[in-house]
Order: C-alpha cells, then sequence, then structure tokens
C-alpha cells in the first residue's frame, strides 16, 4: 500500500487526539465520585461541592467546568432528568399581531388551522392555507381590521398576500426566538448541569433536556409560566450599607458560623464607619478572610462603590445562602418605612465568572413594577453612532414612553439606577445620564459584547411576548434507572467484543487478531468523535454502538474472504492482499454495502427525533470509524505481516475449508421460498389489520409512568383503581420483575399546563398510595432522586400533536429510506432490477417484523410496543438486510461480466454459493452480540433488540431466497445476453493473446 507511512501518521494523530478528549470525562468523573463521598448521599451538599471547584484549575490548565463540558455527553436515559418539548402559541402570537381582530374570517381560520394541519405541517403554514380556503379571496391579510394596525407598523392596506405573509413569517420567527431566549436564561438560573435547549426546525417548538433534574413539578411551572418583564429604581449600596450591617448581627445570634469561616473569602474588616465599606471588590479577589465576621459578612467580598446600585458582592455558591438570610423575617423586619418593600435581586452572572452581585429594588405595598414589559414595542441590538460600541435600541408605546419620562426623570434627579428585570435577575441597570427620556425612545449602552446585546435586546422583545409555552410533550427518568441503563449496556458492549473478539481468532487465526486491532481503535475513535463533536449518547446510541461492534468487522471479513479466494487461485500472499483491498475485490461491496446503511442512516438524522436521531448519529459515526479503522489500520497490519513473509493463510485448520466448493441450488429452491413467504406475509397482513400493533404513546399520545412498589403487585388491580380514578381506560402491565408496573393512559393529555401535570401525579399517587410504603410522601413519589427505589421511577408524556408528526416522520423515514436505496442502487449497478429485488426483499423483512409484533405482543414476557425506538430498529434492519442483499448482487454483477462458466442461473446460485462464509459470519457474529444485549441489555432495550434480531434473522433469509429469485425473474433474458456477450469478448481476448504468442 503506498503512503503507508502517512496511514500510520494520522492513525496516530487520531489515537492520540482521542485518548485526550476521552480524558476530560475521566477527569469529571474522578471529581464527580469525589463529590459523591464528600456528600454522602446529600445532593445539595454534592452539588455545593461541585459548584465550589466549578472554577478551580483541575487539568491541563483547566476549570472544572470547562474539564466537565468536554466529556461524553450523557441523554437522560442513561443521566436521568426530565425531557421537555414545549410548543410556543403561534395562534397567541397572530391574535396579537392582529391587535385581537374580531374579523370573522380571520378567527375562523385560527380555529381550523389546527384541524387542517398535517403532521410536519407548521400552524402558521396551516394558518395561510385556512384563511385562504375561509376567504375565497374577499377578505386581505393586510386589511385594516386584520393585520394593518399599530401592533404591525410593517404592514400597509396595499400589500399583497404574500407579502404579509413574509412579515408574519418574521414576526413569528422573532416571538419564538424571543421565548426561546427567556426559556434558555430561566434554565442558566435554575443551574442545571449541561442542559440542552433547542429551537427545533420552523415549528415553534423548544426541546429542553436538564439531566440530572429532580424538582418536576417545579421545572415544568419555570418553563411554562410568563414572563414577567420589569423596570425598577434601585436603592444606593449607601442607603442599604447600616441594614446589612444589622442584618449581619441579627444573624450572629442566630447561625453558627464557625464552619464557614474556612471556605469564606472576604476583603471587608469591621468598621462601624460604613463610609469605609463603600469601597468595592475586585472580581478576581481572593486574599482570604480568618476572623469570624458573622454570617452575612463572611460571605461577603465586598460592598459595592459609592453612589453604586450593587449592596454587594458575593460568591455564586453562596447565593442561595445569602437569599436563605435576607428572606428571614427578623431580617426583613430591619427593615422600615418605605424601605419595607425593598426586593433583592441578583445581576445576571456572565459565563465564566465567579461573583455575583446584589442589588435592592425599590419595591411597593402593592408589588407593582413602575413599568412591565408588555409596553415595549420594538427592540434591536445596535451600535452608539458616536463611539461605535454596542448599544440596546428600545421604543414603548404612548403609555409606556409616559412612565418611563417620569421614571428617568426621578433616577436623573436622584443619581440612580433603573434596573431591567426578568424573572428577578436583574439583566442590566444603567443610569440616566441626559435627563427625563421622553418619546419612549431610548438607548442602553455598557461594557456589552455583541451577543449581549443581542440577547438584551431579546428580553426586552419578550417582554411583551403574548404567547404561552405549553408542554406537548415530556419524560422524566431517574438517575436509578438511568445508572441501570448505563450498566446493562455496558455489561452488553463488553459481552458482545468479546465474543466477536474470540469468533475472529477462531475463524482467521493470526488476521483475526489485526480485525480486533483495528475494532479496538475504532472504538476509541467513536467515543472521541462524540465528546469532540457534542454528541449527546443515549440508551439507543449504545445500542447503535454494539451493533457497530457486530458489523465493524464486516469489511474485515469481506476483504480476509476475498484474500483466501486469491490465495486458493494460487496467487501469492502479497497478491491476494493487493486484490482484496482493490476495487475488482471487495471495494465496490464495502463501498455498496455501507453506502446504502449510511443513506438509510441520513433519512433518520433527518426524519428522526429522539432516541432515533441518537441511534442514527451514532450509526453514522460507526460506518465512518469503521471503514477507516478496517481499511486503513488492518491494511498496515497486514502487509507488514506479508512483507515479513509470515503464514497468513486468512483461515485455521479448523475453518481451512468451511463453506468452499459450496453447490447449493438457491434459485431452484424459489417457488417454495415464494410460497412460503407468500402465505408468511399473508398472515403478518392479516394480523396487522385484525389484530393491530401495540402502538406506543410516541404514535397515539398518552401518559406513561414506570411505578417501582415494595412488592409485587397484580397488575389488574392497579389498572381497576386508575380506570375509575381517571374516568378512561387505563393499561397496566408488568414491567422487567413483577414489582414494575408500566401504566399508560391518556387521561387529559390534550389538555397543556404544568398545573394539569401536577394534577395527574397527585390522582396517581392518591390511588396507588395503598400499595406503597405508608411513609412515601408526595415529593418522594414524584421527584428523581439517587439511588431512588420506589415511587415513579419514569415518566413520559406525548401530546396528540407530537404523537401526529412522529407517526408521520417515521412513515416518510421508512418510504423514503426505500425510495433513496432505491435510486442508489440503480445507479450503481445500472439496472433497476437489482433495486426492486433489494427493495423487495427489504418490504419482505419490514411487513414480518410488523407481524410478528402484531400477533405477539399480547402474550409476549416485554414490551413489543410499536415507538420511536421500533422504528429505529426497523431502520437497521432495512440498513442490514440491504447490505447482505447487496454483497450477493455485487458478485452476480462481477460474475456476469464472464468470470465464471454456465448459464446466468448458474451466475447467481454460485454468486450466493460463494459469499455464504461472509453472510455466515456477519449474521453469526450480528445475531450472537443481539442475544447478549437482549439477555443483559435491560428490560427497556429488549422490545428494541428484539426487532433487530427478528429483522437480521430474516434478513438473511431475504437475500437469499427473496431478492435473487426476483432479480432472476425480472432480468434473466436480458442478462443471458449480456452474459454471452461478456463471455464472446473474453474468448476474443484469449484468442488474440494465443496469436499474439
Amino acid at each position: 500500500m503506498q503512503n503507508r507511512g502517512l496511514v500510520k501518521f494520522i492513525a496516530i494523530l487520531f489515537a492520540l487526539v482521542s485518548i485526550y478528549q476521552l480524558s476530560f470525562t475521566f477527569v469529571t468523573n474522578h471529581y464527580e465520585n469525589k463529590a459523591k463521598e464528600f456528600a454522602k448521599g446529600d445532593l445539595t451538599k454534592e452539588s455545593r461541592y461541585l459548584d465550589s471547584i466549578a472554577n478551580e484549575k483541575v487539568y491541563l490548565g483547566q476549570t472544572f467546568e470547562e474539564v466537565r463540558s468536554k466529556q461524553v455527553k450523557k441523554g437522560l436515559d442513561l443521566e436521568g432528568g426530565v425531557n421537555v418539548m414545549l410548543q410556543i402559541s403561534i395562534k397567541d402570537v397572530l391574535k396579537s399581531l392582529a391587535n385581537n381582530s374580531n374579523n370573522a374570517v380571520f378567527n375562523k381560520a385560527l380555529a381550523d388551522a389546527e384541524k387542517v394541519r398535517s403532521g410536519n405541517e407548521t400552524y402558521l403554514n396551516a394558518f395561510f392555507t385556512a384563511f385562504e380556503n375561509e376567504s375565497k379571496g374577499t377578505v386581505k391579510l393586510s386589511s385594516a381590521e386584520i393585520f394593518s394596525n399599530r401592533n404591525l407598523p410593517e404592514v400597509n392596506v396595499s400589500m399583497t398576500d404574500a407579502q404579509v405573509k413574509t412579515v408574519l413569517e418574521k414576526k413569528v420567527k422573532e416571538a419564538v426566538e424571543s421565548a426561546y431566549i427567556v426559556i434558555r436564561e430561566r434554565i442558566d438560573e435554575f443551574g442545571t448541569t449541561s442542559p440542552t435547549i433547542q429551537l427545533v426546525g420552523d415549528s415553534g417548538r423548544i426541546l429542553v433536556e436538564l439531566p440530572g433534574a429532580k424538582d418536576i413539578d417545579r421545572i415544568k411551572n419555570l418553563l411554562q409560566s410568563t414572563a414577567q418583564l420589569e423596570f425598577w429604581e434601585t436603592y444606593k449600596v449607601e442607603e442599604l450599607a447600616e441594614f446589612m450591617l444589622s442584618a449581619n448581627e441579627v444573624l450572629k445570634t442566630k447561625v453558627t458560623t464557625s464552619t464557614q469561616v474556612k471556605d469564606t473569602t472576604a476583603i471587608v474588616k469591621e468598621t462601624s464607619d460604613v463610609d469605609k465599606l463603600l469601597t468595592g471588590v475586585s472580581k478576581d479577589s481572593t486574599s482570604t478572610q480568618t476572623e469570624d465576621r458573622g454570617p452575612l459578612l463572611n460571605l461577603m467580598l465586598g460592598f459595592g462603590q459609592e453612589g453604586s446600585p450593587v449592596i454587594g458582592y458575593f460568591n455564586t455558591k453562596d447565593v442561595e445562602k445569602v437569599n436563605e438570610y435576607l428572606a428571614d423575617p427578623q431580617v426583613r423586619s430591619l427593615l422600615t418605612g418605605q424601605n419595607r418593600y425593598a426586593r433583592f435581586a441578583w445581576q445576571k452572572v456572565k459565563k465564566g465568572e465567579s461573583v455575583a452581585q446584589l442589588m435592592a429594588l425599590k419595591g411597593n405595598a402593592a408589588n407593582v413594577a413602575p413599568i412591565s414589559g408588555d409596553v415595549v414595542t420594538q427592540a434591536r441590538d445596535d451600535y452608539d453612532q458616536m463611539t461605535g460600541k454596542p448599544v440596546v435600541s428600545m421604543q414603548m408605546n404612548a403609555s409606556g414612553a409616559k412612565a418611563w419620562e417620569e421614571l428617568t426623570g426621578k433616577a436623573h434627579a436622584q443619581r440612580s439606577n433603573i434596573a431591567i428585570v426578568l424573572d428577578n435577575v436583574v439583566y442590566s441597570a444603567p443610569g440616566v445620564t441626559t435627563g427625563a427620556i421622553s418619546g419612549g425612545s431610548s438607548s442602553i449602552s455598557g461594557d456589552f459584547t455583541v451577543a449581549e446585546t443581542k440577547d438584551l435586546a431579546n428580553i426586552l422583545k419578550a417582554g411583551k411576548l403574548p404567547a404561552s409555552a405549553d408542554i406537548i410533550s415530556s419524560e422524566v427518568v431517574g438517575p436509578s434507572l438511568g445508572q441501570a441503563a448505563i450498566d446493562a449496556g455496558l455489561m452488553s458492549s463488553i459481552a458482545g467484543l468479546l465474543i466477536i473478539a474470540a469468533w475472529m481468532l477462531f475463524f482467521y487465526g493470526k488476521a483475526g487478531w489485526y480485525s480486533i486491532i483495528a475494532l479496538g481503535v475504532n472504538i476509541l475513535f467513536m467515543f472521541a468523535i462524540f465528546t469532540g463533536f457534542d454528541v449527546v449518547l443515549t440508551l439507543p446510541g449504545i445500542a447503535g454502538i454494539v451493533l457497530t461492534i457486530g458489523t465493524a468487522v464486516d469489511t474485515n471479513i469481506l476483504i480476509y474472504e476475498r484474500a483466501k479466494e486469491s490465495l486458493r487461485e494460487g496467487h501469492t500472499g502479497e497478491e491476494a492482499v493487493k486484490h482484496a483491498f482493490s476495487w475488482d475485490g471487495a471495494m465496490s461491496a464495502i463501498v455498496d454495502a455501507n453506502v446504502t446503511t449510511a443513506l438509510t442512516g441520513v433519512v433518520l438524522v433527518i426524519f428522526g427525533t429522539g432516541p432515533i436521531k441518537g441511534f442514527a448519529v451514532t450509526l453514522l459515526i460507526g460506518i465512518a470509524t469503521s471503514l477507516f479503522t478496517a481499511i486503513f489500520i488492518t491494511r498496515v497490519l497486514v502487509d507488514r505481516a506479508v512483507r515479513k513473509n509470515r503464514d497468513l493463510a486468512f483461515t485455521t485448520k479448523t475453518t481451512k475449508n468451511w463453506f468452499t466448493n459450496m453447490n447449493f441450488d438457491f434459485v431452484g429452491k424459489k417457488k417454495a421460498s415464494y410460497i412460503i413467504s407468500s402465505i408468511t406475509m399473508i398472515l403478518c397482513i392479516g394480523s396487522i389489520i385484525f389484530n393491530g400493533m401495540n402502538m406506543g404513546t410516541d404514535f397515539v399520545g398518552g401518559r406513561t409512568f414506570l411505578v417501582k412498589f415494595d412488592k409485587p403487585i397484580e397488575p389488574s388491580l392497579i389498572s381497576g383503581d386508575l380506570s375509575d380514578a381517571f374516568d378512561s381506560n387505563v393499561e397496566a402491565k408488568v414491567f422487567g420483575n413483577d414489582t414494575q408496573i408500566k401504566i399508560t393512559t391518556k387521561y387529559r393529555v390534550e389538555e397543556e399546563g404544568a398545573n394539569i401535570d401536577k394534577e395527574v401525579n397527585e390522582v396517581l399517587y392518591a390511588n396507588l398510595k395503598k400499595y406503597l410504603p405508608v411513609d412515601l410522601t408526595y415529593e418522594q413519589f414524584v421527584n428523581t432522586n439517587e439511588g431512588k427505589t420506589i415511587g415513579i421511577l419514569q415518566a413520559s408524556k406525548v401530546g396528540p400533536t407530537v404523537a401526529k408528526d412522529v407517526k408521520t416522520n417515521a412513515y416518510w423515514a421508512v418510504v423514503g429510506s426505500l425510495a433513496i436505496v432505491f435510486i442508489y442502487l440503480a445507479l450503481s449497478f445500472r439496472k433497476w432490477q437489482y433495486s426492486l429485488g433489494a427493495v423487495a426483499a427489504v418490504a419482505h423483512d419490514v411487513v414480518f417484523v410488523l407481524g410478528v409484533y402484531s400477533f405477539f405482543y399480547r402474550w409476549a414476557p416485554f414490551n413489543m410496543e410499536v415507538d420511536q425506538s421500533f422504528v429505529a430498529a426497523l431502520l437497521t434492519v432495512i440498513g442490514y438486510s440491504l447490505n447482505d442483499t447487496v454483497i450477493v448482487f455485487d458478485r452476480v454483477r462481477e460474475y456476469v461480466k464472464g468470470k465464471t462458466e454456465g448459464t446466468f442461473l448458474d451466475v447467481v446460485n454460485q454468486s450466493i454459493n460463494t459469499t455464504l462464509s461472509r453472510t455466515f459470519n456477519t449474521s453469526a457474529t450480528v445475531i450472537v452480540v443481539l442475544l447478549v444485549m437482549f439477555i443483559f441489555g435491560g428490560d427497556s432495550l429488549r422490545g428494541f433488540v428484539f426487532a433487530m434480531l427478528l429483522g437480521i434473522g430474516v434478513g438473511t433469509y431475504s437475500s437469499l431466497f427473496i431478492s435473487t429469485p426476483i432479480l432472476v425473474d425480472t432480468i434473466q433474458k436480458s442478462a443471458e445476453k449480456e452474459r454471452a456477450e461478456a463471455l464472446a469478448k473474453a474468448q476474443e481476448e484469449n484468442q488474440n493473446q494465443e496469436e499474439i504468442v
């Protein structure tokens, strides 16, 4: 092989980079384990421990927070936590933009939009369609009674519907982005580790994943509550400094502070002169306070500068404790007069900083802000024309402009500041330099970056956001369930790897070692890519890794089989290796097989969500790393062995003659296979039609709870009790063992709101309480905790809208895969008959798997739901079946060109027989690995793995007895002609060579 040195260099470089990337995961695990040991089960102490070291340099000059951000990220099914899909109400946005129009056509279109919306269609497009159907050209979107109003100055009555649609699309996008910003800021303040917040295309949906989150009801309420943007006057530090000192004295009598002193930094020294305290603080101050100053001053890094709205500086890890101190009734009683309404709030902490700034807002008896965010009509990031620095421009409506003039005038006279507050977090507290601001137009300047001005502008726009954010799907996974999944996945992965390694050594001898080395490098590369590209590892992702382990050696098997054939034909070892790695050898089959599988993976990424997409990403990464390691790493090792004249026969004494001289008449059995398959397909389709499928909530909507009890429970009792309580049918099944019950219901699934979800949880708890330990509280039953063994281990909700979209995506994923593969194979093999044979075999496999699930789901001892994971398994079956069929077809294509004797039927039979070794090896390794996963992979994986086991078994059958007979029946005449021409050409070439000789 040329460029052998370059390949070695790249491989070593990749390996070093991979080890470097993975090292962050090991370091993070080390410190997290230390935190667990320190906390001894106390989650608050554990969290505070990790917060305390967040900015300490722990590895290669990087802080713990930086190191933790680079670890392999685990999905909720492995980490535990909450996954929520929020739907921003585009209907509310449109109503607001239309100034709550009473136009009958407009309101009818709003109502009809949801009814006519097809799967994956946005509400906005559905509204456009409904409006056109209702108005029939009689009313325009730009009508004065619809969108040509003061809320939407961009629209005028002369505009066409197409022009208005463009404006509306822009405004709706801005509204969704503003909601996204608000939710992102809330999550940041919530303090969850490594959260995921993503806009889902143009659907108006926002995906939120919070690994490790525990307080479920609080989280749901936090995500759905309306944004509260407010403008408040602030106190100056000198106005509340005496209060802070007095509060500290009061707390001295109530709190034992000796344990706080060791871990506290401060720069304040006791003095009775308040003015001496107003000296500010350096944010990187590290001087140590050794004297016990009292609970509050021990935590304080310093007071703000005189005249500043900053009351004091504190470490971010101490914010919660400071809030607790300031909320103490005895401390609050120290605030007198107008000060008694003071509201304490913290300024938004910039990323990477560890110092928090405490501010005090001038509250009032009604606790109502002087100005609320709904008066803001426009906000945008801009640049100061004089200085060129980033600023935020803001415009208010008439009522807001009047209040703003009064508020800014007062702030200017008193030389105080105005705080811009969202959800009680201060995002900016500018002073007023030019006197009272009239007209409602203002420019907010400060030490801003461009990104910060964009965020602040979005925050201001979000203050007037009329749209609600409803949870349309959610999933809660307990950490104990996640750890069990990790353990099961790890065990099955290791077992699968060992089995494959043993088999490769048994079947291929010394060459098997090279496959094992390549496989080890492949796994290393995969995890490094996960880390480097922030790929989230999920339970289906682990299944994808295990499947990759099973199929990674397939490329090596193809190469080794080709090399064996060349050796049997009398070629030298070097010639055999060169031929095996050539396009005429194994490479054409390898490329076609992997491209078809990759195309299936790409379709999964496009149409898949959640577990489907996670599985697809893992599969695509696995294909890429497997090809590199199998082709290049193995080639370097094999070439080295051949150059050193080692006995590299690609066999062992036991397996030397396995699958040689096979001559089974596969095509001759086509009538029998047609009959068997036709009967099977009729039975499967009949079962699907009359028996139906066990459709999961992913496809039909509903609520699912996995509840763990402390003793075995009869599912029928649970079903009966909850059916009465929910006034609807409730399905209860044993899941895994008889102390775990999976409960499914459609009770109030179409109703949105955190309060609805909480009510459902409360009803569930009330009716299951008699089966639970007497001391188990509602919070313990609902919330997730480390080591939780009783109560809700997992919960999910899928609204009907999401279910419809998921069903549509699944349909297009399957159909899209078949269509794309049909086109690719037709182009690659230059004949549509090859595509027809392959797609027919795949369709046969899909119907078979669906039929088995339809027939047996009522009696199976494990979950046989048709959900997103099942679709991922089905598409894996498609990829595998195509892979197997393509290998046979590639050999047919080769033999048709005259490289063997006999008729076209003989060619097809020889093609199947000569590829049996590869078919057996690949199928056997994958099936054994899947069996290991089925046995050890845990309850949540069994249904997923069983679908793949069925599919790969039937896929092997169909590639031998379905695809090739269909190919023969559709192409035989033209193939015979092509073959005759190829043979004649080959004979002519031989005669010419003899004449030359």
